[in-house]
């Protein structure tokens, strides 16, 4: 019971950009490192999304809401 499976929508290309947010922190903050105190480890992610702030990038969808079709 320590596991709760979610099944996500088969269209669920929104998920790809979490994940790819979760994989550069990871790469670039966290990588290799031996983190020795959760505070250290949250002092890490919110400096690596401070970091981020400071020059944002424009996410442009590529499809509008009614072009949209759900199968």
């Amino acid at each position: 019971n320590r596991f709760e499976f979610v099944f996500t929508p088969k269209h669920g290309s929104w998920l790809n950009i979490v994940e790819m947010l979760f994989s550069k922190l990871a790469r670039t903050m966290l990588r290799e490192i031996r983190v020795k105190t959760i505070e250290e480890l949250k002092n890490r992610i919110e400096q690596y999304f401070q970091e981020m702030n400071k020059s944002p990038v424009i996410f442009r969808w590529k499809y509008k809401m009614d072009e949209i079709t759900i199968a």
